[in-house]
């Protein structure tokens, strides 16, 4: 999680999360009707979570990356929200919020922001899936958002929209792109530069492995783990799903 780590001070600058929760969250309200104890996993700086807790959710976060539940811990503080933030990634969520306890602790467990391909080791995605499973009560709902891999493989596309941020004299410029290796997984990299007064802009580099999970690969993936009544979207504006226009692939599946 070095990656994260090295990011988690820049990813609020990063992202408008104006924009993004005013469209994200009447979805993701949606979703969670009448399921109100939520688990964010892979909850980067807790935004998700503490809009949901704004909302009269029970929200906590976990994120395996240390440098991010720091900043998502100060988020909660500044926003004077009480949201349990704990360092926990795919594997670990269960025995971190449940400790001993056969009892599943959560309505709904939400992985957002194309968390879930970072998962990319031999059965890691089968192991995540089976954590989040623990995690729900029966009945509950998963909710995944992950890139249109279907898409960017086909397509081979390398390049994200780029964001730029300024704040007084200081400007960021953030660029994302990837590399399709021969072994089938995708390296991410974030390219930071910065520059401070005129001064010379400065570069920073930081990179990580994903697996480019398709539809199909989830759709084999999600039963076995334990989950049913699967619905695919196209974004978390909720319009129907299309493996070569979406931009991403959203999930919702039901623990058995």
């Amino acid at each position: 999680m070095q990656m994260y780590d090295q990011f988690s001070l820049d990813y609020d600058r990063f992202v408008n999360w104006e924009n993004r929760l005013r469209y994200e969250l009447p979805f993701l309200e949606r979703a969670l009707k009448d399921r109100p104890r939520v688990l964010d996993a892979a909850c980067g700086t807790g935004m998700h979570a503490l809009a949901l807790a704004r909302l009269g959710f029970s929200a906590a976060g976990a994120d395996l990356s240390a440098g991010m539940i720091e900043r998502a811990r100060a988020n909660a503080a500044a926003a004077g929200l009480a949201v349990d933030f704990r360092i926990a990634g795919f594997g670990e969520l269960a025995r971190s919020f449940a400790p001993g306890s056969s009892t599943p602790e959560f309505d709904a467990v939400l992985c957002l922001g194309n968390s879930l391909p970072h998962a990319v080791g031999p059965g890691a995605l089968e192991t995540a899936l089976r954590d989040f499973a623990a995690c729900l009560k029966p009945g509950g709902l998963l909710l995944l958002q992950n890139r249109n891999f279907d898409a960017v493989t086909a397509e081979r596309q390398r390049w994200m929209e780029p964001q730029s941020q300024r704040e007084g004299e200081k400007e960021w410029l953030f660029f994302r792109f990837y590399d399709f290796l021969p072994s089938g997984l995708i390296q991410f990299n974030v390219a930071t530069l910065t520059r401070e007064s005129g001064q010379p802009w400065r570069q920073q580099i930081t990179s990580s492995m994903l697996r480019p999970l398709t539809q199909a690969d989830l759709a084999a993936a999600l039963p076995p783990a334990g989950f049913e009544q699967i619905e695919w979207y196209g974004s978390l504006g909720g319009e129907p799903f299309d493996a070569a226009s979406s931009g991403n692939l959203v999930v919702l599946a039901h623990k058995a």
